[in-house]
């Protein structure tokens, strides 16, 4: 007989105990070099570092996302749906029906020229004030400038009920309320919404520009102001591109001062964010006025399920223009935040 070489198959059993007798013997060399020490220790850390990153995108995305998708989803949605426990995401009839009374309920077209025109020229004077006060406070030494960076930082932390008081008895006064002068006064003067984090931003950026082009244009003969138009401003503009984002957006969903000294003296000025928050009160006229007796009839605006779905779409039409306005301008801002340091 030929002898016959017979192979025999490892078994489950010997196959692990080979895996653990080679981890054993890599981990002993480990063990034995420092540098694949430090290799594996960055690659666990590395690896770590990923996994917080990837978790904290994910819960910001779906914190951000997922009550726009739910408020698109609940928009769409026809009034006769909002008791049908079996509408969840998909609406089972899609309908543009709360759009047309929303539009109709905000005075939307009327008041989004208004708000447009407001939020432009305020942010407008907002650069132009806020600029030059950090200026003001990141160059010039003068006696107790550090007391009056002090209050301008207090502006910050007082809560701006505590100024709306004697600014409004100031504008009645004046013969400014009911019209968009009390706000544009406020911004040009440096008091306007969130106006000394602006000043604040300033500051920071221009005390880091360098001294020597103040200096060359000095030798050159230009003054004060001619130094901050000409030479500082064109250095700021990542500044100015992040305070006018700030301001515009702030100025858009304002609706404590725009509300005290614009809208509700004068009805004739109506402002988005104003008229968001006041939309439940005409609510019942608007449907009359549009015609929907088989809303009014059901007498549906006492039902907080029809209210929420009005006021969840208007928020949306409110919201839009940001969001379109975000889309053109988003790579300037977040270059803007990059030269700030704003972040974290």
């Amino acid at each position: 007989m030929t002898d016959q070489k017979i192979t025999l198959k490892p078994t489950l059993r010997s196959r692990v105990s080979k895996r653990f007798l080679q981890w054993g013997k890599g981990m002993e060399v480990l063990v034995r070099d420092p540098d694949k020490q430090r290799v594996l220790a960055s690659r666990i850390k590395q690896l770590g570092l990923t996994l917080a990153r990837f978790v904290i995108l994910f819960g910001l995305s779906f914190v951000i996302v997922y009550p726009i998708i739910q408020q698109v989803a609940i928009a769409f949605r026809a009034p006769e749906d909002i008791n049908n426990v079996a509408v969840v995401w998909i609406p089972e009839t899609l309908s543009i029906e709360n759009f047309r009374i929303a539009m109709a309920a905000l005075d939307y077209w009327t008041a989004f020229q208004n708000t447009v025109f407001l939020a432009f020229f305020a942010t407008l004077l907002q650069v132009a004030s806020t600029s030059l006060v950090g200026y003001a406070f990141a160059r010039f030494k003068f006696p107790g400038h550090n007391l009056l960076f002090i209050l301008v930082l207090l502006t910050i932390i007082v809560p701006p009920a505590t100024l709306a008081f004697p600014q409004f008895l100031y504008f009645r006064r004046a013969g400014l309320l009911g019209q968009p002068g009390a706000i544009f006064l406020m911004s040009g003067l440096g008091m306007g919404i969130n106006s000394g984090i602006f000043i604040y931003l300033f500051r920071q950026f221009f005390k880091g520009i360098p001294l020597e082009l103040e200096e060359a244009a000095q030798v050159d003969g230009a003054s004060a102001f001619k130094i901050f138009y000409t030479v500082m401003l064109p250095n700021a503009r990542g500044a100015i591109v992040t305070v006018a984002l700030f301001a515009f957006v702030w100025q858009w969903n304002d609706s404590y001062f725009s509300g005290m000294f614009i809208s509700g003296a004068n009805v004739d000025f109506p402002i988005l964010a104003h008229r968001l928050t006041t939309l439940v009160h005409g609510l019942q006229g608007t449907l009359t006025t549009l015609g929907i007796w088989r809303l009014v009839g059901q007498d549906v605006t006492e039902n907080p399920l029809f209210v929420s779905l009005i006021l969840n779409t208007a928020g949306i039409m409110v919201m839009a223009p940001l969001l379109i306005m975000y889309l053109f301008v988003q790579r300037l801002f977040v270059e803007g935040i990059e030269r700030t340091g704003i972040t974290g």
